[in-house]
């Protein structure tokens, strides 16, 4: 096993992201809940593929595979479309366009977020089919991976589309970043009037996703690089899809070593790319809160101790403070 860190790191990286994963849920943040969903998904994958083919190349699993080389597919798009789809929400809320959130706004945003989040990537995944050369690929150590038929088809939905929504987001980020200086005065009070996001939560979420899509962007762009140096014209259907029923077999003995340490570097940006999310989510003082909650209700339902429950005390920074919830980072801009 030439990567025994592989699964350690990755089932690691999966745990973490399930701990922020009860408020966007109780506060029903479809864009949160599905960059969990995804990251989580990718994480699962690369940890079980780095267990059954580590050392070996050997055929096994193959349903596991289709599956699998797919939702990296749909992981692959889905980042950059949940990052946008906070952004946009962060911009509207800030600007003087909007008016207070009603129930039925907020039903179409989550609809909206679930077509963009959802809906987008299983539409690239279905997509991907015209570009797939053959069944897919098994790498020793790293498993079964997504074969792409690299022509100009495949580089505009497997590479350019992140790219452009990654772009998008930056650009909603900065549209909300503009809204922050031009009443940063009173940017507190303007949010505390529209709902109950604060100004530190605010700006935690739009760093989140510019960090997320710098990253993004550097990696789909290296990405992209490396494939068009195997550029192949698209000729036509039975062309591209001749044998389709293959898979390829890379073992390391056999393998160019520019090759494996591309397959690396794309590997890592799964964890990085999580505990990005992570760092900024299950570490705060309000997730600090939920935390201390999630403990008492242990104690006092499960252990049956008497507990007293303390206050929490006011923020600097514009909470409302409640004894029985505090609101918690993404949550909070749903309530």
């Amino acid at each position: 096993m030439h990567h025994p860190e592989f699964p350690v790191v990755t089932l690691l990286s999966a745990l973490a992201l399930l701990f922020p994963l009860p408020w966007h849920f109780r506060a029903g943040n479809v864009a949160m809940m599905s960059m969990i969903f995804w990251i989580f998904c990718a994480n699962v994958i690369y940890a079980v593929d780095s267990i059954i083919w580590a050392g070996n190349v050997d055929i096994v699993a193959v349903v596991w595979c289709d599956i699998s080389t797919k939702v990296i597919i749909g992981a692959n798009v889905a980042l950059p479309a949940a990052c946008l789809a906070v952004c946009i929400h962060l911009e509207q809320l800030a600007s003087v366009r909007q008016a207070l959130m009603t129930k039925a706004a907020k039903q179409r945003r989550q609809l909206f977020e679930a077509g963009l989040c959802f809906g987008l990537p299983v539409f690239i995944m279905a997509m991907h089919y015209t570009v797939q050369g053959h069944r897919f690929d098994i790498i020793e150590d790293y498993g079964c991976r997504p074969s792409t038929y690299v022509s100009w088809p495949a580089i505009l939905l497997v590479w350019v589309i992140p790219l452009l929504l990654a772009v998008l987001t930056l650009g909603f980020a900065t549209a909300a970043f503009s809204h922050f200086m031009r009443r940063r005065i009173d940017f507190a009070r303007h949010l505390e009037n529209r709902s109950a996001l604060t100004t530190t939560r605010y700006m935690r979420l739009i760093i989140m996703s510019v960090v997320e899509m710098f990253l993004g962007i550097g990696i789909t762009s290296y990405a992209l690089w490396f494939a068009t140096l195997s550029y192949r014209p698209y000729t036509s259907w039975s062309d591209v899809h001749f044998n389709f029923s293959r898979i390829d077999l890379y073992s390391v003995l056999f393998t160019p070593q520019i090759f494996l340490t591309n397959l690396e570097v794309l590997w890592w940006t799964v964890p990085i790319s999580t505990w990005v999310f992570v760092l900024f989510f299950a570490f705060g003082h309000d997730a600090m809160v939920e935390y201390r909650a999630c403990i008492t209700w242990f104690r006092r339902r499960i252990l049956r101790q008497q507990v007293t429950e303390k206050a929490s005390p006011i923020s600097s920074i514009g909470s409302k403070p409640s004894v029985r919830y505090v609101p918690s980072l993404i949550t909070d801009i749903l309530i």
